[in-house]
């Protein structure tokens, strides 16, 4: 009998399931003795699904789609691509190429759907392309007299660069500065309650990528000629098909769940990790706590952590008994505590209809018919909301009645204690009504039949404060060996889902090979542009 190698996993979301999967499946549990450890009692992170009286809830909006083949095969070995037409596009005649002898989601639940991407801008009452594009409808949007200014305004970007030292310049130059003005500066500032140009333009180069108007335009003009490009060819923030499990990302995340414990995977919830101690420069164990502060300790011989940066070093023999090791630098706490975060809440409104009219040549559900975006992007100033999900077009199936109501996701940016935060459920709701009814989405409070309200703490790992020290902060951990920081969180880098697996994958990697360099799990979605081969 051979000696199996023990892990722990700090965190069950995409990052920490994705690493227990990659040791367990094909016979692993011979070689590897395998624990996640979860600090709620729920998978899936800020991935997961909420469930409300019969209607499913998207914590953020998911779109399943990867350049990585590795993640869309991942993906589909979980939940299989349906074979036969969801609900509502068998019922509107619209067509997704089906895969054969795939599941029938009118009939299995274990599927995953193709949905056709449409995401648009609200601004000044007026729906816009999202990413903005300079098409007749913008043009008519706009006005001449603005949309001349806007032309102008970008021709004089592409001749006059700005140096790239924030996020400010780094939209200017892609966009001109006044659709600058108009639909990134007061969105981002939105967003991360700071101005474009307190924030690191790596924040953009991760996020937009490659993606300008030239890349706007590119894409439209590519999709007026008969050849058929793959995903690979588009910039991420044009993708106009994308995958998504039956009943939303925590059906997936839940599934994976399932699998790992079946094939041997020890999962424990409720158990936050508060300590982590080291003996002799390595990870020696961790000490967790549940809700009712009984603690215990878990020895392993390597650790996958996905909790929060600043968590993580603050735990770092944090203990009294912790004799042996020693607490983090001075420096390295400095740093990890200085790292910020957005938080985030978002209200569910269930409604009768909607005042917005469908005016696409895309047919949708609903009398009358609703609009068909998955994210409306509320890039106007006037209003706190950030994004509204129409959860009826990411899958029919998270609407408990998808022909006579639609439930809807109002996001908001803040941080955790604020005035928004601290919101009672009652005033959040009556606040985000006020809000749709004064942006002209409902008519008013009488269209309400329910609602539910969501806080979910560090969704957004931020770039600025001490963020530009991280590779420090990167080389103290990368120093103990036996510990890999994975996912958004831990990584404290505002990764897709994709590639929060894709770091999670690359850890597991290492510890398979013995590889010692971290550098190849700390590199994913590091890259200027977004153009991976398949």
């Amino acid at each position: 009998m051979t000696d199996k190698q023990s892990v722990v996993i700090i965190g069950g979301g995409p990052a920490g399931l994705t690493a227990a999967w990659e040791l367990i499946k094909d016979g692993g549990a011979d070689k590897y003795d395998v624990t996640v450890l979860e600090g709620t009692r729920e998978f899936g992170g800020i991935s997961r699904t909420v469930k409300h009286n019969g209607n499913r809830m998207d914590i953020g909006g998911h779109r399943f789609f990867s350049k990585d083949d590795r993640i869309m095969d991942w993906w589909k070995d979980v939940l299989p691509l349906q074979g036969a037409p969801s609900y509502d596009d068998k019922k509107l005649g619209r067509e997704h190429d089906m895969e054969p002898g795939g599941p029938d989601p009118e009939v299995e639940d274990k599927v995953m759907l193709k949905r056709h991407r449409v995401s648009r801008i609200y601004w000044n009452r007026h729906f816009f392309d999202y990413p903005i594009s300079l098409s007749p409808n913008t043009l008519k949007a706009m006005g001449v007299k603005l949309t001349l200014v806007a032309g102008f305004s970008y021709l004089k970007s592409m001749i006059h660069k700005l140096p790239e030292t924030n996020l400010e310049n780094f939209y200017i130059n892609r966009f001109g500065r006044k659709l600058y003005s108009m639909f990134f500066e007061g969105y981002t500032e939105k967003l991360w309650g700071r101005h474009p140009s307190q924030i690191s333009a790596d924040w953009g180069s991760q996020r937009v990528k490659g993606l300008s108007i030239l890349g706007v335009l590119k894409n439209a003009f590519q999709k007026l000629l008969p050849k058929k490009r793959s995903n690979a060819e588009v910039e991420t923030s044009l993708i106009e098909e994308f995958w998504y499990p039956k009943y939303g990302p925590g059906q997936l995340w839940e599934t994976v769940e399932h699998n790992c414990e079946a094939a041997g995977v020890k999962v424990v919830t409720d158990a936050t990790v508060v300590e982590v101690r080291q003996v002799a420069g390595h990870i020696s164990s961790v000490i967790t706590e549940d809700s009712e502060g009984n603690r215990k300790e878990i020895h392993a011989d390597q650790f996958i952590s996905s909790m929060p940066v600043k968590d993580l070093v603050d735990a770092i023999d944090a203990g009294e008994q912790a004799v042996q090791g020693k607490p983090a630098p001075a420096d390295m706490v400095h740093i990890a505590e200085g790292l910020p975060y957005r938080d985030f809440v978002t209200v569910g409104l269930l409604v009768k209809h909607l005042r917005l009219k469908n005016t696409t040549d895309i047919p949708t559900l609903g009398n009358p018919p609703i609009v068909p975006d998955c994210w409306i992007y509320v890039q106007d100033p006037g209003y706190k909301v950030g994004r509204l999900q129409i959860f009826n077009n990411w899958s029919p199936y998270l609407v408990k009645d998808v022909d006579n109501t639609v439930w809807i996701g109002l996001e908001y940016f803040c941080e955790e204690g604020d005035s928004f935060w601290n919101m009672s459920d009652e005033e959040a709701t009556k606040f985000a009504i006020s809000e749709l009814t004064r942006m002209r989405v409902i008519s008013g409070p009488a269209d309400v039949l329910d609602s539910h309200r969501e806080r979910v703490k560090k969704a957004y790992p931020a770039y600025f404060d001490t963020y530009e020290h991280m590779d420090e902060l990167i080389e103290y951990l990368d120093g103990f060996g036996n510990l890999y920081c994975v996912g958004r969180n831990g990584q404290h880098r505002y990764n897709n889902m994709d590639h929060s697996m894709a770091t999670a994958i690359e850890a597991v990697s290492n510890i398979k090979s013995g590889k010692t360099s971290k550098k190849n799990v700390w590199s994913v979605n590091t890259d200027k542009s977004y153009h991976e081969q398949k």
